[in-house]
C-alpha cells in the first residue's frame, strides 16, 4: 500500500479495541471532542449488540504505519437501504491522521471491497446505519458533540475530498433555547383548548416495548420517503427499547393521538455526553458512580432530540399540521422543569423542508453541520 501504509482487517475483541482507540486518539486532539464509552462502542459494532449486522455486511479496517495504528475505516452494504438496489454502499467509521497516504489506503481498501460485490457507488459516512450516525462535522467544531452525533477532526473533509469525493447530502443539527416559548402567534394556537379527536399523552414505561412499537411505526411511515431512508426491523425496535430503559424520562417522551390513533411522537433524551465527557471512555472504577450521580441527581442540562414524527396521513391535515407544535411545547415545558437548559433537534435533512420550516417557525437555529460525500466506483 503507499508510502509503507498497512491494512489490516480488524478481528476479534483485541482488533476492535483498537478499531475503537484509534478514533479516540484522533478525535482527542479536537478540544470538543467527547470520547464514547468503550463498552457501548464494543457492543454498537458487533452482530451480538447491534440487530444492524442481520441485514447487512460489514468489514473493519486498521491502517498501521511504522508499527502504529494511525487510522480506520468501515464498508458496508445495507440489504434493507433501498438504494442497495441501485448498487450503493457506504463507508464509514473514518479516522486517520493527517496523512494523505493513510487515507488513500483506507479508501483503496474500502472502495475495492465494495465494488468487489457489485456496488457502483460509495457514500459516507454512514456509521453504520442511516438509523445511527450520518455525515461527517463540517461545520460547528466550536461546541461539543451531543450523544451519538460525530465531532470529527477538521482536517478529515480535505481528505476525504482529495480521494475524489464531492457532497452528496448535508444534514443539519438545530439548536434550542429550553428558556424560550414558541413565538407568540404559534403559542397561542397550540395553547388553547386541543382540537376534537387530539390527545397528548406521556409515553407510559411499564408498556415500553409496545410504546417503542408504536413509536418505529411511525417513524418508519414518517420518514419513509426521506434521502437514505432504511426501515427499522423489529430487532432493531427491541434492542432500541432496551437501550432507552436506561435513559428514558417518561416525562419528556409524548405520543400525540388523533381519534384514538398513535399519529405522532417527540422523545427528548439526556444528553449522555455531557455527563461521560472527563471519563475518557471508561467507567471503570468509578465511572458508573459519577455517571449515575451526573445523570439521575445532578441532572444533565442538555438533551437531543433524536425521534421525532408524524404520520404521513396526517401531516397534511389540520390537526397534523399543528402536532409537531404541540409535542414541541410539551416537551419544552417538561424539560424547563427538570431543569434543562438547551436541547438539539438532529439530524435533519438539507431538503426536508417540512421539519426545517418547523424547526425555523419554532425558533430554533442551525449550528452544526454534517455532511454525506458520494463517489463513483
Amino acid at each position: 500500500m503507499p508510502g509503507g501504509v498497512s491494512i489490516v482487517p480488524v478481528e476479534g475483541k483485541a482488533g476492535l479495541d483498537r478499531f475503537i482507540r484509534v478514533a479516540m486518539r484522533v478525535g482527542a486532539r479536537e478540544p470538543n471532542y467527547v470520547a464514547p464509552l468503550m463498552f457501548e462502542r464494543g457492543e454498537a459494532l458487533t452482530a451480538k449488540g447491534n440487530p444492524f449486522f442481520e441485514h447487512a455486511d460489514v468489514q473493519f479496517w486498521l491502517a498501521v504505519k511504522d508499527g502504529r495504528d494511525v487510522g480506520r475505516i468501515s464498508a458496508q452494504i445495507d440489504h434493507l437501504n433501498p438504494t442497495a438496489n441501485d448498487g450503493v454502499g457506504h463507508f464509514g467509521m473514518i479516522a486517520a491522521e493527517d496523512d494523505p497516504e493513510v487515507f488513500a489506503a483506507l479508501f483503496a481498501t474500502a472502495e475495492a471491497w465494495l465494488k468487489d460485490r457489485g456496488c457502483k457507488i460509495v457514500q459516507g459516512p454512514v456509521n453504520l446505519s442511516t438509523n445511527e450516525e450520518v455525515g461527517l462535522l463540517v461545520d460547528g467544531h466550536d461546541t461539543p458533540p451531543m450523544f451519538m452525533m460525530g465531532h470529527d477532526a477538521r482536517h478529515i473533509p480535505a481528505r476525504i475530498e482529495g480521494q475524489g469525493y464531492a457532497k452528496a447530502k448535508d444534514i443539519f443539527a438545530y439548536t434550542c433555547s429550553v428558556a424560550d416559548d414558541l413565538p407568540g402567534p404559534i403559542l397561542r394556537r397550540v395553547r388553547k383548548p386541543a382540537p376534537d379527536g387530539v390527545v397528548l399523552r406521556t409515553l407510559e414505561m411499564k408498556r415500553l416495548d409496545e410504546e417503542v412499537r408504536t413509536l418505529t411505526g411511525i417513524l418508519n411511515d414518517a420518514w419513509s420517503n426521506n434521502w437514505g431512508f432504511t426501515p427499522t426491523t423489529a430487532a432493531e425496535t427491541q434492542a432500541l427499547a432496551n437501550n432507552m430503559k436506561l435513559l428514558l424520562d417518561p416525562r419528556l417522551a409524548y405520543f400525540a393521538e388523533i381519534d384514538g390513533e398513535a399519529a405522532g411522537f417527540m422523545i427528548l433524551l439526556p444528553n449522555i455526553n455531557e455527563a461521560i465527557a472527563d471519563l475518557g471512555g471508561k467507567l471503570f472504577p468509578f465511572g458508573w458512580a459519577k455517571l449515575l450521580w451526573r445523570l439521575k441527581v445532578k441532572g444533565p442540562k442538555t438533551g437531543r432530540v433524536p425521534l421525532m414524527g408524524v404520520k404521513r396521513k396526517f401531516a397534511g391535515t389540520m390537526r397534523g399540521q399543528l402536532l409537531p407544535f404541540q409535542l414541541i411545547d410539551a416537551v419544552a415545558q417538561a424539560a424547563r422543569k427538570q431543569g434543562y437548559e438547551r436541547y438539539e433537534l438532529s439530524w435533519i435533512l438539507e431538503d426536508n423542508t417540512a421539519m426545517r420550516r418547523i424547526c425555523d417557525a419554532g425558533g430554533a437555529k442551525v449550528y452544526k453541520t454534517y455532511r454525506v460525500y458520494e463517489k463513483a466506483l
